[in-house]
């Protein structure tokens, strides 16, 4: 897609003078075929948070041993060592680097939990040494790795399964059938809401990294840098080294779901997003916005997306619970949560109709281990190209985001445009933060401009599009370099 620059270059010849504690055989990485009664051999990569449930549920799951625990901070080894050998009797094995496991010829499948920015460096090693993966939201930390990941997938025959969940429910699936069949009308805006508390996380202080946390593996991929309480082992979710914000860690579910009614939907040809830091504190030391509004153009559908994080406090924040879903406006009316408002209001209607997507049983761990014995595409429910582009949506708003220029609320009235849902966005934005303390007159938005994007090429076109394309990947640390050529 781009041309190798001499410093990717010398990044890559790094990597791969330092990198070997793994070989590739061949041309394609060789796996075990595995049989129905055989066990499926799991390491687990990243073992905190969102590990713990792919602890749990893959103990559920018939004829899978977890062998292999992986996870640079040692201090909670033992704690779900411990929760695995309860459970299936078995010990694991505990290392903070994992590409001293990658060789072991019989641990079949990777799942990876660890912060966003290794997701897909660990999704690309797995697949060369020959191991399935199941990979946690959002697949890549920019748009560049996304596209690797399903170069890699294809190209060493691995099972890539996503964790957006929502791929792996029927009811989901029927639900978007009926959006897409035009017996509600014609879709003109697919919205999803990400609204989740993201108050203030204040400021820790810099300090030596523990002796028990290998911090150059943590750090990986990103710059490296100064150690503070701020990174490990959460709120990494809002700087820019290592997450993307609420749009790419609980937003990229409902943002797949918002794709996903768009039929026929893969990138856009126009992005824009506005928002900004707002807390009614004062700054702190996050970077990445808790207040967001994303509009996509995809043909004649726009996908409009609201991420509000001043939301579930009852004393700061009366009127604005959670909101976690997804809308899709059409001409005859609303379809919300499975049923139809004609002309958005009633009582609605199930909604019905279309060919929905015959979704593999099993909760998203019970499928991806079906498909990993069956090695059938179809089974699996949300595949890495389906995962690329949904993880990418979140990348394009923020690319715009990151671009725009500081204006006062009642300068921004201009770039909102006419279209309803739009406008009823940005000024739900504006009331939320209004109601956390934070006056109209001091709100002060980061509106990104609108831009032009080619999804054949994967890259932007027009104005701003060097600063944009900038933004498509990002420098690597060597030797944990994210490979041009997979």
């Amino acid at each position: 897609m781009t041309r190798l620059s001499r410093r990717r270059l010398l990044q890559a010849a790094a990597a791969s003078a330092v990198f070997p504690l793994f070989t590739i055989s061949g041309t394609k990485a060789s796996g075990r075929v595995i049989g129905a009664n055989d066990a499926v051999k799991v390491g687990v990569a990243g073992i905190n948070g969102r590990g713990q449930s792919h602890i749990s549920e893959l103990l559920d799951v018939p004829n899978v041993r977890i062998t292999t625990l992986i996870d640079p901070d040692q201090t909670i080894w033992e704690a779900r060592a411990k929760s695995v050998e309860a459970k299936s009797m078995l010990r694991p094995n505990m290392v903070q680097d994992i590409r001293k496991v990658l060789d072991d010829k019989n641990l079949d499948v990777v799942t990876v939990a660890t912060c966003n920015h290794w997701h897909s460096l660990l999704t690309i090693w797995a697949c060369q040494a020959g191991k399935d993966v199941y990979v946690e939201k959002p697949i890549s930390h920019n748009i560049f790795e996304g596209r690797k990941c399903v170069e890699a997938a294809a190209k060493y025959g691995r099972v890539v399964q996503h964790g957006t969940q929502q791929r792996s429910s029927q009811s989901r699936a029927d639900e978007i059938a009926a959006v897409q069949s035009g017996k509600y009308g014609k879709l003109l805006v697919s919205k999803g809401y990400c609204c989740k508390p993201r108050w203030s996380i204040g400021f820790k202080n810099v300090e030596a990294p523990p002796e028990t946390l290998d911090w150059n593996i943590w750090v990986g991929p990103a710059p490296m840098q100064d150690f503070h309480r701020n990174l490990v082992h959460y709120n990494w979710h809002w700087f820019w080294d290592f997450g993307n914000g609420d749009i790419g860690n609980q937003g990229v579910h409902e943002m797949d779901v918002a794709r996903w009614g768009i039929k026929d939907g893969t990138l856009p040809t126009k992005v824009w997003s506005l928002g900004g830091r707002f807390l009614p504190d004062g700054p702190d030391q996050g970077q990445t916005p808790n207040m967001e509004l994303s509009v996509m153009e995809f043909g004649d559908v726009l996908l409009v997306f609201e991420t509000r994080g001043l939301v579930a406090n009852a004393k700061l924040a009366p009127g604005f619970p959670n909101q976690v879903e997804n809308e899709y406006y059409t001409t005859e009316g609303l379809i919300k949560g499975g049923k139809f408002y004609q002309d958005g209001k009633g009582e609605g209607e199930k909604v019905s109709g279309g060919e929905p997507r015959k979704v593999t049983p099993g909760g998203a761990f019970g499928a991806f281990i079906a498909a990993v014995r069956s090695r059938k595409p179809e089974d699996n429910n949300a595949s890495a190209e389906v995962a690329h582009y949904s993880a990418a949506l979140c990348h394009l708003a923020n690319i715009s985001y990151r671009l725009g220029e500081k204006v006062v609320y009642d300068k921004v009235g201009g770039s909102v445009g006419k279209n309803a849902q739009v406008k009823e966005a940005f000024e739900k934005l504006a009331a939320n933060s209004s109601a956390v303390g934070i006056p109209l007159d001091k709100q002060i938005y980061n509106v990104g401009p609108t831009l032009t994007f080619d999804p054949a090429t994967e890259r932007f076109t027009g104005d701003k599009a060097e600063a944009a394309n900038a933004l498509v990947g990002r420098e690597y640390r060597a030797p944990f370099v994210v490979p041009e050529k997979v």
